[in-house]
């Protein structure tokens, strides 16, 4: 016995009315999924290096090649971003707090985050209006299909065939695009999840050497005036 094939246009075709919003939303989600997936790749969360060669300028007090540093890297590195707002605003000094460095460090990664996270709101809504778009799909073709049962005077499988059609292929479809959607925003938000961990653990390992190098010039001064 052979069984029917069918192209993806003459599967769209019989999903009826409720496959135009389906692909709407198919299109919507690969688009933002490419988009994020290429918006991360080109930021380049690794943090590891930019760390250490930051640490290593400070415990040398060398801030000036720090910022250095930091400003050629400030276009695709986030980290460099955050680590170049510190550095800029408050270092050792006179005036240090390290309250204020953790505001700042706050502030900026809140910023550098939100951009990283820009779309995973459309992603978590996709996965949700998706498959119930295909849940009504489905209600549809089995009200089609009863009502061709109610209006025939012999009922067999080819009166009923279109609407159940319509109500498996508008599911599938819909749970298609939800997982989808789904697995792209659990990716995308563990990278960025992961990202923010890193960042909060090396601001504040920087802002703990920034105090301790403060307290040193603060006790070598007090020794001086002695």
């Amino acid at each position: 016995m052979e069984t029917a094939s069918f192209s993806v246009l003459e599967l769209f075709k019989l999903g009826g009315g409720f496959m135009w919003p389906l692909l709407v939303f198919s299109i919507a989600t690969v688009a933002i999924s490419l988009e994020r997936a290429y918006y991360l790749i080109y930021h380049n969360l690794r943090v590891d290096d930019i760390a250490a060669a930051v640490s290593g300028y400070v415990k040398s007090s060398d801030f000036s090649a720090a910022e250095e540093y930091l400003s050629g890297l400030t276009g695709r590195r986030m980290g460099a971003r955050i680590l170049l707002a510190l550095l800029t605003r408050e270092r050792p000094g006179k005036d240090f707090s390290e309250h204020r460095a953790e505001r700042i460090v706050e502030t900026e990664a809140a910023n550098c985050i939100n951009s990283l996270e820009n779309g995973f709101n459309f992603l978590t809504a996709l996965g949700s209006i998706s498959p119930l778009t295909g849940f009504l799909g489905t209600v549809s073709g089995m009200i089609g299909a009863f009502r061709s049962i109610a209006e025939a005077t012999e009922v067999n499988a080819q009166i009923v065939a279109n609407g159940i059609y319509e109500a498996l292929i508008t599911t599938v479809f819909g749970l298609v695009i939800a997982i989808i959607a789904m697995v792209s925003h659990s990716i995308f938000t563990h990278l960025v999840d992961k990202f923010s961990s890193n960042m909060e653990s090396i601001c504040s390992d920087l802002i703990i050497q920034f105090a301790e190098q403060q307290e040193q010039k603060t006790h070598a001064k007090s020794k001086h005036e002695i």
